[in-house]
């Protein structure tokens, strides 16, 4: 089963589970806002993603931050703010097992189908 990080009420989360019912494969979606995220798990996909690929900068929550918290932002800074604010985290994240793939490109999908084939 491919655990779905993200929000229940974003539109791409929303589609991404209908495209895995659609392509047979389980999921669970796991609410950022509600069910939060822990920070040693937090620590672990920055290692294996990258800061600037987790960091979504383009939502209203980074927007309305005030500028000293994103001017000059760094990998400690963004983890925090991260941590303090899971929907500044870009969506979804699919956790794979083995692997982890953010965002719902038809990239992400053929490495979701890849990785879910190579599993079932």
């Amino acid at each position: 089963m491919i655990i779905v990080y993200g929000l229940n009420n974003c539109d791409t989360c929303g589609r991404a589970m209908k495209w895995l019912e659609s392509e047979g494969i389980e999921a669970l979606l796991h609410d950022l806002r509600d069910d939060g995220l822990e920070s040693k798990q937090l620590k672990q996909w920055v290692a294996e993603l990258g800061w600037e690929n987790m960091l979504n900068r383009r939502g209203t929550t980074w927007r309305k931050l005030p500028s000293a918290q994103t001017k000059d932002i760094n990998e400690a800074a963004a983890t925090a703010l991260m941590a303090a604010f899971p929907v500044l985290i870009k969506r979804p994240v699919f956790d794979l097992g083995e692997m982890r793939v953010i965002g719902f490109r038809d990239q992400e999908k053929e490495l979701i189908r890849a990785n879910y084939s190579a599993d079932a």
